[in-house]
């Protein structure tokens, strides 16, 4: 079994980025506070792209609940049309089989007019 992920809360991060504007190496930083040093990389983009609303917590869930529903629901409609189309290629090659079996030619589906 893998190890379970380690969380650092707001403060750890900021002080590993404000580390970082001071000066001190990013390998440095990475080897003292143990963080893999894309993690810190990670850590000082969110603080520039958002200096006020960096590291917000827990966050919002990745997917809502109804978000979550619509994607089954969209999941379980495919899942019919995709039944629904296998069958009528099944339909179609059994057809063509049996009309190879009777000697019929394939049918054009155009009707001739005279």
């Amino acid at each position: 079994m893998g190890a379970s992920r380690r969380l650092f809360t707001k403060e750890f991060k900021l002080a590993a980025v404000r580390r970082l504007e001071q000066g001190v190496s990013l390998a440095e930083v990475a080897r003292g506070l143990e963080v893999n040093p894309n993690v810190l990389h990670r850590w000082r983009r969110e603080v520039r792209e958002a200096p006020g609303n960096a590291f917000p917590g827990n966050g919002n869930p990745r997917w809502s609940e109804g978000k979550i529903a619509e994607l089954e629901r969209k999941i379980g409609q495919q899942t019919v049309e995709i039944d629904f189309l296998k069958g009528c290629l099944q339909r179609v090659e059994e057809a063509r089989k049996l009309q190879v079996l009777t000697g019929n030619p394939p049918s054009t589906g155009k009707s001739r007019r005279k």
